[in-house]
């Protein structure tokens, strides 16, 4: 997943910048500085001229250049576009914490979703924002996940953090962790663990993925004896899957599991919680991770890291994940199609196979 392959068709890509105050912006040009993007998909900044230049001016990155477009009736797939969300002047104060960061990372979101409706991009990668600083009206939302679940209109989504090494998914997210044992239900587990095979048969092209199932509790339980989620929701969920024709395995200690390399074994991994899931994947996950949002009609990536206000404007974020998301969407994209292809009309192609074999 290092690179996404080059095809006649490149996508159009939009790309939201996240907090104006973080990394966004800058990991953004970065990555598409290097005109070999260029190569595989069509990229789409949603910002303004004004941010993009001060933060090409404070890179000192000659390499960049863009075009201006308002609408997409201008756009060059030869070069990367900005569309224009805003006009009036932003006071942009790199590593500030501030309403303005919140505010614009909103708007180039929405407007970004909107494009993204109406098919005018055919992806979209997601720069970091700040899950407080964003909070308004028009997004009360604990992240990008359960926005863009309502934008499209999910009956559920997963959170699926992939690398080229493991691919895990969250059972619940941004939840505190006092609360997270009232989402683990049967009901709960079989829809996740659903959609992550659906997504692992359309998305990466696995035929018949293994997935597997972590415990809630240390040492999963240990047959009731620290907690009985295991027993009451867990396996029920995993034995109802295999009975639906998911090929669900668990529940396993997460300790043993990550630290014995088992995951090595499956093609999916769900977690009951957010760090259950994220430390290990950020500590063993081979190349840079992306986090994906599974379930949707749409393609949707992100970097696996935060908006890093600590390093924001001083010119040494590194955008290798950034990269790797704008890689994922375009390979996802393309899986998507395929299986499209694949899948169409099946009836009418064994009827076309059996005339052809009565000739």
């Amino acid at each position: 997943m290092s690179t996404a392959t080059a095809h006649p068709h490149r996508p159009v890509i939009g790309i939201s910048v996240g907090d104006l105050n973080s990394i966004g912006t800058e990991i953004i040009i970065k990555t598409f500085a290097d005109n070999r993007m260029l190569d595989l998909c069509t990229p789409v900044i949603f910002a303004s001229n004004k941010t993009i230049n001060f933060y090409r001016k404070l890179l000192n990155e000659n390499n960049f250049n863009y075009q201006s477009i308002k609408d997409f009736t201008r756009i060059n797939p030869k070069q990367v576009s900005v569309f224009n969300c805003w006009e009036e002047e932003v006071q942009i104060t790199p590593g500030i914490i501030n309403e303005v960061g919140g505010k614009y990372a909103a708007r180039s979101l929405a407007v970004a979703v909107e494009c993204l409706r109406s098919k005018q991009i055919e992806g979209l990668v997601t720069a970091p924002i700040h899950k407080k600083n964003i909070q308004s009206q028009d997004f009360n939302y604990t992240g990008h996940t359960p926005y863009l679940q309502q934008a499209f209109n999910g009956k559920d989504v997963l959170m699926f953090m992939v690398a080229e090494n493991m691919r895990v998914g969250l059972l619940t997210e941004h939840v505190p962790v006092a609360g997270i044992a009232q989402y683990v239900t049967k009901e709960n587990i079989l829809s996740k663990l659903q959609l992550m095979k659906d997504s692992l048969v359309r998305d990466f092209g696995i035929d018949k993925p293994r997935i597997a199932v972590l415990g809630l509790n240390p040492h999963a339980g240990d047959e009731g004896l620290i907690g009985d989620e295991e027993i009451k929701h867990i396996t029920p969920a995993i034995k109802h899957a295999k009975n639906n024709n998911i090929l669900a395995f668990g529940p396993y200690s997460a300790d043993a599991f990550f630290a014995r390399h088992m995951y090595a074994q499956f093609d999916g991994v769900l977690a009951m919680y957010h760090d259950q899931g994220l430390i290990p994947f950020k500590s063993l996950a081979s190349g840079e991770g992306v986090n994906y949002t599974a379930g949707l009609s749409i393609v949707r990536t992100s970097p696996d890291h935060g908006t890093a206000f600590d390093i924001a404007g001083k010119n040494i974020a590194d955008e290798a994940s950034f990269r790797e998301a704008v890689f994922s969407c375009i390979d996802i994209i393309q899986k998507r199609k395929t299986y499209a292809e694949n899948t169409a009309n099946p009836l009418k192609k064994t009827e076309i196979a059996s005339e052809r074999g009565a000739v």
